[in-house]
C-alpha cells in the first residue's frame, strides 16, 4: 500500500485545529489536553451524560478512553458514541486494561459495536478484545505487540475499525494492509499517559479529516519521533515529559517525514 504522507498530515492538522472531544480518565486528562494543544488541536473534556450527546456532534472527533472507568462514565460513552455516529463524527476507542476485569472488557466490546474509526491498545488489550487472551498487568501489556498482529487483523475485519497495537514497534491494520512504525523510546513507559496521548493524537488526525489508517499512522509516528528527540534532551522522566510536550509543539513537517520509520509489515 502507499504510505501516508506524514508531512501533509501534520500540515492538515495544524490548519484545521480540530476540536477533539475527550471522554477520558482522571489520571491523564491534563496530559492529553496539553498534548492536543501542543500539536495544534483544541481539546474539550466534556464528561456528563447530560451534555455529551449535545456536544459530540459539534466536535471534529471523539476520543473514548476507559482508563478510570465508572458506571456513569460508561453511560456517557454510550450516549456520546451514538451521537457522534449519527452526526458522522469519527471516534477512537482506547480499551485501557480491557482484559484485566470483566466490566472493562464488556464495556469495551459493547463500544466496539458502535463502530469506532480506530481502536488503539497495547497487545494484551487487543488480544482480549479479539477473544484470544485475557490478562495484562493493569494498564500494562503482558504481551509483545508482535503477538497481537493477527488478532489486530482479525479485530479490524470483524469490527470495521482500523486497529493499532502499540509497543516497542507499533502496528496499524485495516484488516488487509498492515504498517509498522518503529519510532519511540523506552522512556515512554516511565511517564503516565503516553499511550493515552497516542490515542488523543490519533483522534486529532481523525478530526483533521484523515482516514483511519493515515490518522493512526500519523499519530503514532508523531509521538515516536518526538519521544526520540525528547529522550536525547532529558535526564529523567520529569524532564522527558516536559521535552515531549515541547517537541509536539516544535515538530515541523519535514522532520516528521524524515525521521519517521514507517514500513509495510
Amino acid at each position: 500500500m502507499t504510505l501516508p504522507d506524514l508531512s501533509l498530515a501534520l500540515s492538515r492538522l495544524r490548519a484545521a485545529a480540530p476540536l477533539v472531544h475527550n471522554i477520558t480518565n482522571q489520571v491523564v486528562a491534563n496530559v492529553t489536553a496539553n498534548a492536543l494543544l501542543a500539536i495544534g488541536a483544541s481539546p474539550a473534556m466534556v464528561l456528563a451524560e447530560e451534555e455529551v450527546g449535545e456536544f459530540a456532534p459539534k466536535a471534529a472527533a471523539l476520543v473514548v478512553n476507559l482508563g478510570t472507568l465508572t458506571a456513569p462514565q460508561r453511560a456517557s460513552m454510550h450516549v456520546a458514541t451514538a451521537a457522534a455516529a449519527a452526526a458522522g463524527v469519527p471516534w477512537i476507542l482506547d480499551p485501557v486494561a480491557a482484559g484485566a476485569m470483566a466490566f472493562r472488557l464488556e464495556t469495551a466490546r459493547s463500544l466496539l459495536g458502535r463502530r469506532p474509526s480506530v481502536v488503539r491498545g497495547n497487545a494484551s488489550e487487543i488480544l482480549a478484545l479479539a477473544g484470544e487472551a485475557a490478562g495484562g498487568k493493569g494498564v500494562d501489556s503482558a504481551h509483545r505487540p508482535e503477538a497481537a498482529r493477527e488478532a489486530a487483523r482479525f479485530l479490524a475485519r470483524q469490527s470495521g475499525a482500523v486497529v493499532a497495537v502499540t509497543g516497542a514497534t507499533d502496528y496499524v491494520t485495516d484488516g488487509a494492509a498492515m504498517l509498522a512504525i518503529a519510532n519511540g523510546h523506552p522512556m515512554l513507559t516511565r511517564v503516565t499517559g503516553t499511550g493515552c496521548t497516542a490515542t488523543a493524537l490519533i483522534g486529532a488526525f481523525l478530526g483533521a479529516g484523515l482516514d483511519g489508517m493515515a490518522a493512526a499512522t500519523a499519530g503514532l509516528a508523531v509521538l515516536g519521533v518526538v519521544a526520540e528527540e525528547a529522550a536525547r534532551k532529558a535526564t529523567a522522566p520529569g524532564s522527558f515529559q516536559v521535552a515531549l510536550l515541547d517537541g509536539l509543539y516544535t515538530l515541523v513537517d519535514a522532520d516528521l517525514a524524515r525521521q519517521a520509520r514507517v514500513s509495510a509489515a
